[in-house]
């Protein structure tokens, strides 16, 4: 596993890092979810990624029994607020009230008195940013988070955010988008902005919802368990991809992996890896080994031809227009308020 310092910061993470948005939910069951987790931290995964919404809450609560037992000092533990936790008008947003709630409430599921970095999960128009980035103040200087960071936040977002952050002298050091070779969506404002700040990338879906993976072919017939067969909370961000054209794209980079003696999916990570501005790549699973071939990616280099061939397979089906920022894809979900 290799390593990286996150953003202009002294937090070094794991250039993989294990998400459980999808992997910890009930459909799994624990004995899965343990194992996926002793799966990473085999392959020297130090840096888990949850939020309070994953799950209903459930999957801060099983990573931290899963990490139970494990050196603290020797993990990066990232979670996220701002979606909806509960039924009332204020269970969701950045107010200085969610926030400060959401913290204790994240600590106590997740079983620590602290994480290491405290996300803004989206962009909250409906409070004044200042109030967002003094309750995030107060959070740090509660010894509750050691850094800030943002997610799916717009590259003038993350400007005034970082002003902000400079003025209450509180660490911002992170920016997580989605990303991959299907979705480029960052490359155009949001990372050029973040370099100039010493803001680090941490992508989310890097392997496109599992379609860079080569298990979804030309068509129409769905692996059964798949992500696009199923009504989880990740199915709908598929939709675009599913296409012929697309597919038979993604397909048609299979010698390439075969000749580096790579998978698809490693092959897709790699590619991530080495984009300007990306420290670490967030990968789920729903099986242990998954995660185990996955991590390999994180000490391959691709060499500038390898990269020049993935981009002209599939540079001509990716979405590039910086306006899709937070919006994921068609039928992602809309935590603003109405």
């Amino acid at each position: 596993m290799d390593f990286r310092h996150l953003g202009r910061s002294g937090l070094i993470v794991s250039r993989i890092a294990y998400g459980n948005w999808l992997t910890h939910d009930a459909s799994r069951g624990e004995d899965t979810e343990r194992a996926c987790v002793r799966a990473a931290l085999d392959a020297g995964i130090t840096t888990f990624d949850t939020a309070d919404v994953y799950a209903d809450t459930r999957a801060e609560e099983s990573l931290g029994r899963a990490l139970k037992g494990v050196r603290r000092e020797g993990l990066e533990i990232f979670t996220k607020v701002f979606a909806p936790t509960g039924p009332g008008r204020n269970d969701l947003g950045l107010s200085r009230k969610h926030v400060r709630e959401s913290i204790d409430n994240s600590l106590r599921r997740l079983g620590t008195d602290h994480v290491d970095l405290y996300q803004a999960h989206r962009f909250d128009p409906s409070t004044p940013l200042e109030e967002t980035m003094e309750a995030f103040a107060d959070v740090v200087h509660a010894g509750k988070a050691h850094y800030i960071g943002v997610s799916e936040w717009t590259a003038d977002q993350i400007r005034r955010g970082a002003a902000l952050a400079r003025e209450l002298r509180i660490p911002l050091i992170s920016s997580q988008p989605q990303y991959s070779a299907l979705w480029r969506v960052p490359e155009a404002e949001v990372i050029p902005a973040c370099q100039e700040l010493g803001i680090g990338q941490i992508v989310w879906s890097p392997l496109a919802q599992g379609v860079l993976t080569g298990k979804y072919e030309p068509g129409g017939q769905w692996p059964a368990g798949s992500r696009a067969t199923s009504e989880n909370d990740g199915s709908e961000l598929l939709g675009g991809w599913l296409k012929d054209d697309v597919l038979r794209r993604v397909a048609g980079l299979r010698p390439v992996a075969d000749g580096l003696g790579l998978t698809l999916a490693q092959l897709a990570l790699a590619w991530v890896l080495a984009r300007p501005g990306v420290v670490t790549a967030v990968i789920g699973a729903s099986r242990p080994e998954q995660i185990t071939d996955n991590a390999r990616a994180a000490d391959v280099t691709l060499d500038e031809e390898t990269v020049a061939r993935i981009d002209a397979a599939l540079a001509p089906v990716a979405t590039t227009d910086p306006a899709e920022t937070a919006k994921s894809s068609p039928g992602s979900p809309d935590w603003r308020l109405a």
